[in-house]
């Protein structure tokens, strides 16, 4: 194998795992948060049916989000959208909200 195809070779690779590293990541509170905003109201305050989050304790948030994610709470779409969060994007959300004021 030549030098300059092995660097080649070398360098998609490298670039390859740095792109999966990179959406490991946890994404930002404010992009996790942008979930909860269509139902739940811009920053959490809502101005429908669904209960405003905004202000509420991180502990009250956290165990209602850890509730629907593993079935023990039952809600209308709640139990999906809190199983695509992780437990710290769980924690991350929390306390965004939490700090809404």
């Amino acid at each position: 194998m030549s030098k300059k195809l092995f660097m080649g070779v070398l360098g998609l690779v490298l670039g390859l795992g740095a792109a999966g590293a990179a959406r490991a990541e946890m994404a930002s509170p404010i992009i996790l948060a942008n979930t909860c905003f269509s139902c739940h109201g811009t920053d959490g305050q809502s101005a429908g049916a669904m209960p405003s989050i905004k202000g509420k304790p991180a502990d009250y948030i956290a165990t209602m989000l850890t509730a629907f994610r593993n079935g023990s709470k039952q809600g209308t779409v709640m139990n999906r959208i809190a199983k695509g969060f992780s437990p710290d994007e769980i924690e991350a959300l929390s306390k965004y909200f939490a700090n809404q004021q």
